[in-house]
């Protein structure tokens, strides 16, 4: 049996991954990785950089990918919280421009795999979270984009009063207040 399971979501090859965790009152274990046992679970990708990110609460970033070299991303939170969110940006897909998102935590330690052709971004909803991802790809800046993530015609209800954030508040870097719309991400390419 899997150390993982994986679940489906209405958008195909967009999967959360629950791991098996081991608690008692020292603690927890849990492998957060393991390519046999991947396989097994039918995710058969080569991991090649790991990235690893710390926000205040409010944080949003991105949504970005790569115009080329595109990256597939296992990510999870392994302190705080966020609100972890993928679009469907692959050509030809019967759920282009369609969006998934759910909470990342380091309490109930799910992971997303949001393969090639997506874009990802997420919502710090504690102070300090620590944001931590897989990717199959190098990170290649000079075929970095994104889209903007208040674009209305991909509708991300982003979860802001449930979590108590303003929306006039989010810290948001200058490079992802003018991301383009969905409809306008070419001109990067």
């Amino acid at each position: 049996m899997s150390k993982f399971k994986k679940i489906e979501t209405n958008i195909k090859d967009l999967f959360i991954i629950e791991p098996t965790v081991f608690g008692d009152n020292r603690g927890f274990f849990m492998e957060s990785y393991s390519k046999k046992d991947f396989v097994e679970i039918g995710l058969n990708m080569d991991f090649i950089q790991d990235n690893h990110s710390k926000s205040k609460k409010g944080v949003l970033r991105g949504l970005h990918f790569q115009t080329r070299f595109t990256q597939g991303k296992l990510v999870r939170v392994t302190k705080g919280r966020v609100w972890d969110v993928a679009v469907d940006l692959r050509e030809g897909s019967e759920t282009f421009g369609e969006w998934y998102g759910l909470e990342l935590s380091e309490e109930n330690k799910k992971m997303f795999y949001v393969p090639e052709g997506f874009a990802h971004g997420f919502l710090t909803l504690d102070d300090e979270t620590e944001f931590q991802y897989k990717c199959t790809d190098y990170y290649a800046p000079e075929f970095d984009a994104g889209i903007i993530w208040n674009d209305e015609t991909v509708g991300i209800q982003w979860p802001f009063e449930e979590y108590g954030i303003k929306e006039e508040e989010l810290l948001i870097s200058g490079k992802d207040q003018v991301l383009p719309k969905i409809e306008d991400r070419k001109r990067f390419e």
